[in-house]
């Protein structure tokens, strides 16, 4: 398996490219900006994309969306809660409020705990709302692709619609309790002192986990 973390767009999104380099098919998680760079980038690694997977709904994780799947013909995929709370009326005039495309419908909508295959790869989702009403991450071999529900050193804002500090508290609590402390942490933003972490550094170290959970 190989992992490429790729900032995109100009509010230092991590997309992700991962791919099982055996079957050369992968996925892109978050391709939320540089749209033609990174379809020629799959071009040039002659990867097959198989799936475009959303970790939440905002606008600033989905815009990539629409231009790589006509490109790719790839799905996008995205919790359940998510795909419907984004299509609402309201949800489509905050996103280009904010400059983006409105968000269309995902084609594969997951819940908590369903799997999805790609090459010689297994990704299975963690449902984990707080951030977003289907926030998810998203667990490949050890590796946890966290969106914003967890940065390293700190979370996702809770006050925009549909957020919930509390259900954010029980997501980091089940993520800690659930996964192995050795789990590597891939998070949606480059906010934090490096680009990656485990859950065992957040746990001891991160605020929103400290002081909230002990």
């Amino acid at each position: 398996m190989k992992i490429e973390q790729i900032p995109v767009g100009y509010m230092q999104v991590f997309c992700y490219l991962v791919y099982d380099e055996e079957t050369e098919e992968g996925i892109l998680i978050d391709p939320a900006g540089n749209e033609e760079a990174l379809v020629e980038h799959l071009r040039e690694k002659g990867i097959k994309l198989r799936y475009i997977v959303n970790t939440h709904g905002h606008a600033d994780h989905t815009c990539g969306n629409e231009p790589i799947r006509k490109a790719t013909g790839a799905g996008v995929v995205m919790h359940a809660a998510d795909d419907v709370f984004y299509q609402k009326p309201e949800s489509k005039m905050f996103a280009r409020s904010m400059g983006f495309p409105a968000m269309s419908p995902a084609d594969v909508s997951v819940q908590d705990g369903d799997e999805l295959s790609f090459g010689n790869l297994k990704m299975k989702f963690i449902h984990t709302p707080g951030h977003t009403p289907g926030g998810c991450c998203i667990l490949i071999d050890g590796n946890l692709f966290t969106g914003d529900t967890l940065f390293v050193g700190a979370v996702g804002r809770t006050d925009l619609p549909g957020g919930s500090f509390k259900q954010l508290i029980q997501s980091l609590q089940k993520l800690v309790k659930t996964l192995p402390p050795d789990t590597v942490v891939w998070p949606g933003h480059d906010y934090g002192d490096r680009p990656k972490s485990t859950l065992r550094r957040e746990a001891e170290t991160n605020p929103y986990i400290v002081e909230y959970m002990n």
